[in-house]
């Protein structure tokens, strides 16, 4: 394996990749690129934010943010469709994410909500048709942190002037890492692929109609930072129950965990270096393979901003209170959707 290979294998490949070494100097010589990895990963991402906020204001740094995700996840990954249709499909699943959370805003929690149901529907449908592929935690993300973020006046216009530079740099990405492919599953087929009796589709109308549920509960409920509970529920809806009750688990444990490492370094470094802690929580989920230790980390990153904004005391019960909510709800909510689907196709499948 050369050098370049070793750098794009992911945290599981490269910590499988240390245990297999036969010597301590090999051991040592893996794990020094593991690190060289993370922290290039890690100063790459910083950079490109940076650039980001720099060109479409601090207010868009989150577009810099979804669409690095976009880049990091689809310059491997593929949406299993027609390279040329998921070309197209990327660019407008951006577009998407920048222009409704927007409108479901200024609708109101209600006729948002149909709003989030029908945009999170389009990704769901025709960017995660192969569940194993993960790529609802890029869309679906991608659409809430956007919704979370939201902005007005020249700042949404800077926001789509973001989002098209994003697009046109993730399809040329998407483009060259991928073109070489022949996929024949095409755009026209995923309608007629879909059903009440395929796991597959379960799993969407679970995603499809619980986390646009979940924000609205919360937004109902006045809770700031509703997309936490959504992205917590998004998170957990997986097609197995035995790994959605894992995830479950690890999310709540997770979070508890990251909000106590939270607060530990927050009174033990200075205020000057407290947006530093995200990039902490960035560089320790770079470093774990397992859910649960990307759970903690990613806590960080989400209470150095909200603490900022409510103070340390209301951003950590916020947290815990969206996350908990998020993924008990989500649970309960797929367990009795599953039954309910399974009585109203039980007919037609004895039959």
């Amino acid at each position: 394996m050369t050098f370049y290979q070793e750098l794009q294998l992911g945290q599981a490949g490269s910590k499988n990749l240390i245990r297999a070494c036969e010597t301590p100097h090999d051991r040592l010589l893996h794990t020094l690129i593991y690190l060289f990895k993370i922290a290039l990963t890690v100063s790459f991402c910083f950079c490109f934010v940076t650039l980001y906020s720099m060109a479409f204001g601090s207010a868009n740094s989150i577009v810099g943010v979804v669409v690095l995700l976009y880049l990091l996840v689809f310059r491997a990954a593929d949406l299993c469709l027609h390279i040329g249709q998921s070309t197209a499909l990327l660019a407008s699943f951006l577009v998407l994410s920048a222009a409704a959370p927007h409108l479901a805003h200024l609708a109101g929690p209600l006729p948002g909500f149909f709003i989030n149901l029908a945009s999170i529907a389009f990704l769901i449908l025709f960017g995660c048709h192969e569940p194993r592929m993960f790529n609802q935690s890029t869309l679906v993300l991608g659409y809430l942190l956007l919704y979370g973020y939201d902005v007005s006046g020249r700042d949404f216009t800077l926001r789509l002037a973001g989002i098209a530079f994003g697009a046109l740099l993730v399809c040329t990405v998407f483009l060259c890492k991928h073109r070489s492919r022949s996929i024949p599953l095409r755009i026209r087929d995923i309608p007629v692929a879909f059903s009440l009796h395929h796991p597959r589709s379960r799993w969407q109308l679970c995603q499809i109609f619980c986390v646009p549920l979940v924000v609205l509960l919360a937004e109902l409920a006045g809770l700031p930072r509703a997309m936490w509970a959504g992205i917590a529920a998004m998170s957990v809806i997986l097609p197995a129950a035995e790994d959605m009750h894992y995830r479950v688990r690890r999310r709540v444990l997770g979070n508890i965990a990251g909000v106590l490492c939270f607060v530990i370094l927050y009174f033990l470094l200075p205020p000057s270096i407290y947006a530093f802690i995200g990039v902490i929580g960035g560089i320790g989920v770079g470093l774990s393979a397992k859910y649960g230790w990307q759970a903690v980390f990613n806590t960080f990153g989400a209470l150095a901003i909200a603490a900022e904004a409510y103070g340390l005391k209301a951003a950590l019960g916020l947290r815990l209170l969206q996350n908990v909510f998020g993924v008990l709800f989500a649970l309960v909510f797929c367990l009795l959707f599953s039954r309910l689907l399974a009585r109203f196709s039980a007919p037609a499948e004895n039959n």
